[in-house]
């Protein structure tokens, strides 16, 4: 099982809603919702697209990124969309840890929810008795943990004995400081475990997809434009292209540094397999108005990752 981690950012929520209507009854990808924006009108609008076309999906119920940093700012889903507490065969309450142990340990045990997911976004400390007391909780089914870049047979042993399933989260995608320093690594190992992590006794996987793991808020336009795809490369092992623009001396003529980064796509997939999400980019750089804004080539870099992964999964 799949579970790409995405932040609630319009751009990815419109690549779930678009995803979910043409994979109608998926059962392989479960995406992991992180909302950060206040409003909910977004995230409301792709909760429902994805209830009737019935993919399955978690969302955070508590936040912390986006306007979630601020204090004052709270998150409160179910009180707009009350009829998610009669749908919990069909999406999973999940809760962040944060610290406090004992405080979401509470949390979880007062609330309506079974079936909870527990994410740790960093290792978990399994030696510590309360964050052990807390993932022993039973109305946790499913743990999330981040095992970094080697995995603990300690900590993956006591998550075991706990009962849960085990998610293993990878931080896949390498952020350069600047787009156009991705010039100079165009072509990288992205993952692997979608190969391996039966194997390695997981009931799933997750990845941030073709993004960052770090939460970074619309900036200015950019000096270089790059399009950011995933790519099965060998067998058992997925990379990542980074298709990137040449003028890149000033935040003018966006349209021309589209035209340069995507007219490279067509001839790096000449043979090797495209998803929907390429060849959209392949055809929109061969017309003279075919740039769709930034938003929407990264949410095309998110539906290309989900494509693939669920090829390779089957």
């Amino acid at each position: 099982m799949y579970y790409p981690y995405l932040r609630g950012k319009r751009f990815e929520l419109k690549a779930l809603r678009d995803y979910s209507a043409e994979n109608p009854n998926e059962e392989k990808i479960i995406p992991i919702i992180e909302p950060v924006n206040e409003s909910l009108n977004a995230l409301k609008l792709a909760i429902d697209q994805m209830l009737e076309n019935r993919l399955r999906f978690a969302i955070i119920l508590n936040p912390n990124d986006g306007d979630f940093k601020h204090s004052t700012v709270s998150f409160d889903l179910i009180s707009t969309k009350p009829e998610l507490i009669d749908e919990q065969d069909q999406w999973i309450p999940a809760y962040l840890y944060q610290g406090d142990p004992s405080g979401l340990n509470d949390a979880i045990t007062a609330s309506e929810w079974d079936h909870v997911m527990l994410i740790f976004k960093t290792c978990v400390e399994t030696d510590k008795a309360d964050v052990m007391t807390l993932i022993s909780n039973p109305k946790i089914e499913t743990v999330v943990n981040n095992f970094g870049n080697m995995i603990s047979r300690r900590i993956r042993k006591g998550l075991l004995d706990a009962g849960k399933s085990i998610v293993c989260l990878n931080d896949c995608f390498i952020n350069q400081r600047k787009n156009a320093d991705y010039a100079n690594v165009e072509d990288e190992f992205f993952s692997e475990m979608f190969y391996y992590f039966r194997d390695e006794g997981f009931s799933g996987f997750a990845d941030y997809t073709a993004l960052p793991s770090e939460y970074i808020e619309g900036g200015m336009l950019p000096y270089a434009l790059v399009i950011h795809l995933t790519y099965k490369r060998d067998e058992d092992q997925i990379y990542i292209h980074h298709f990137v623009s040449d003028h890149n001396f000033d935040q003018s003529n966006i349209r021309l540094k589209f035209n340069e980064a995507a007219g490279k796509i067509e001839h790096f997939f000449a043979n090797r397999d495209r998803t929907t999400s390429v060849n959209e980019l392949i055809s929109r750089a061969n017309t003279n108005d075919g740039y769709p804004g930034l938003g929407y080539l990264k949410e095309l870099s998110v539906k290309n990752h989900l494509e693939l992964v669920k090829r390779l999964i089957g």
